[in-house]
């Protein structure tokens, strides 16, 4: 099984950004699948995640409003749609997928099997 995600950038405030998760060797319809963030010298985050059955989307209050998660079975990929950036949004941005997640566990890295490299997103001021 392999994650690649792909899509990060430069981008000004108020910009916009699609980072999508491709899988190989996994359909990500059987799987809940979270986008997590690690800035420099901070602890990795969860960003937004969706639980398989679309029972449960959930998103960090710091991207509300902002952010949307998406699953594409056809491609079998998982986007995150990035809208109005902020600086503070600036880090490695990875995707991860896992299997018999149930909702309470949904945003615990640990929950999470398969993990993707990640890809830096720069968000300038």
């Amino acid at each position: 099984v392999q994650l690649q995600a792909f899509g990060g950038g430069l981008v000004q405030t108020g910009g916009s950004l699609r980072l999508s998760c491709a899988a190989s060797g996994l359909t990500f319809s059987r799987y809940s699948v979270a986008w997590f963030r690690q800035a420099p010298g901070k602890e990795r985050e969860i960003v937004a995640a969706r639980k398989w059955d679309g029972g449960r989307i959930y998103y960090a209050d710091s991207v509300k409003g902002r952010f949307t998660i998406s699953r594409d079975n056809a491609k079998n990929t998982v986007t995150l749609q990035m809208n109005s950036l902020k600086p503070e949004d600036t880090a490695v941005y990875l995707c991860a997928a896992g299997g018999g997640i149930i909702s309470s566990t949904l945003t615990q890295s640990t929950a999470y099997t398969y993990w993707g490299q990640g890809t830096l997103v720069t968000v300038s001021s």
